[in-house]
């Protein structure tokens, strides 16, 4: 059978024709089909400002500058996210603090932050771990109660909601990704939604460089930018994308009631919660029983692929990483990531399976968990 990959994207032919017409229009960086993006992203998000940018990274990186994030500054977040999360704030200069995971939603424990918070505590990061949003309302009410910013690291929650309202609708300010694995995608590409219009210009020279370009054809630079703008090749692929956001997301929502049918819960793995409101199901993952396994993730993993179908690790916790333990983090820290990390494995979930795919899958778990599990 052919081999099935815990994601594939999905390009119809019209948006790979899109792409063509920019290839020939020689405007290839950004140009009119970012315009174009930025304004249906707006629509999307209720209206909000909304900046493309080349990655997820770089909208939290930027959204850290917007907020002026300054050595010594602390940020919260967890320990269970892609590396990037807590990168962004160590290069800004500040000191991430790693709040353990809820070990059943496995996003960010809320009830565990404000003990976290000190005095030099400036920002909440809060990842919407595979698409399932972080509680908005309880969030916010903690960050209003100790005059916190909030940066939504929504880079999986693209099309999810909360309280029937989309993401990025509301809040602080959020950060999206569009890499290749993400329920809609631009190739590489992200985007921030700005709380106000007024830190637009800010955004938008931080992005390039801290150009400003001036009437008479010159230029001004008042603060250091990156490189982070998106092309009009990648815009053309979003655009592409959005024609089919609310399609992708039923999908998944269809494939993830499928995979609840059919998996064997006897295995002893633990599923995520059973959330077709709010989440946008991103990822369909399971936490191994290793504590019953005579096997390691890695030979669990080895196996599937045997199956001929592909699993992913989303993610090893973050304070474990050799440059976060040279800072000082250590196991023993934050036992719910640490176990939930150590067993979590990403079934293939993606629009363009079928139900046959989602059983196929079950099927092969079983088969494998069954010969190992004690």
């Amino acid at each position: 059978m052919d081999f099935l990959p815990f994601t594939r994207p999905s390009l119809d032919e019209q948006t790979i024709a899109e792409v063509s017409d920019v290839l020939r229009s020689g405007w290839i960086t950004s140009g009119p089909k970012v315009q174009a993006f930025e304004a249906q992203l707006a629509t999307l998000m209720g209206g909000r400002v909304v900046r493309s940018l080349n990655s997820g990274t770089a909208a939290l990186e930027i959204a850290l500058r917007l907020i002026d994030i300054q050595p010594g500054d602390e940020v919260i977040t967890t320990p269970l996210s892609w590396v990037a999360t807590a990168n962004v704030i160590v290069l800004a200069g500040a000191t991430p603090v790693f709040v353990d995971i809820d070990p059943v939603t496995r996003n960010i424990d809320l009830d565990l932050i404000e003990a976290a918070i000190t005095a030099r505590t400036r920002a909440i990061i809060a990842v919407d771990l595979a698409g399932l949003p972080v509680d908005r309302d309880r969030l916010y009410a903690i960050a209003n109660q100790h005059q916190l910013r909030v940066i939504e690291d929504a880079a999986q929650s693209f099309g999810a909601s909360w309280g029937g309202r989309a993401i990025g609708s509301f809040g602080d300010l959020v950060a999206f990704s569009f890499h290749a694995n993400k329920n809609i995608t631009t190739g590489e590409g992200g985007c921030l939604v700005l709380p106000d219009a007024s830190l637009t210009g800010l955004c938008e020279k931080l992005r390039l460089q801290g150009v400003v370009r001036l009437p008479d054809g010159s230029m001004e630079v008042d603060v250091a930018g990156g490189k982070f703008n998106l092309t009009d090749i990648a815009a053309a692929i979003g655009l592409g994308q959005l024609r089919h956001l609310d399609g992708f997301t039923a999908r998944r929502r269809e494939l993830a009631r499928h995979y609840f049918a059919h998996f064997d819960r006897s295995l002893g793995c633990e599923l995520p919660p059973e959330n077709f409101t709010d989440s946008n199901w991103h990822m369909f993952q399971v936490v191994l029983p290793l504590e019953r396994m005579g096997i390691t993730r890695g030979e669990f993993i080895a196996r599937m692929k045997a199956h001929n179908m592909g699993i992913g690790v989303h993610y090893p916790p973050i304070h474990l990483f050799q440059l976060y333990r040279n800072l000082g983090f250590g196991a023993g820290r934050f036992p719910h990531a640490e176990r939930v990390g150590a067993g979590i494995a990403t079934l293939p979930l993606f629009p363009a399976m079928s139900e046959a795919d989602v059983e196929r899958v079950c099927g092969a778990c079983a088969e494998v968990l069954s010969e190992v599990v004690q």
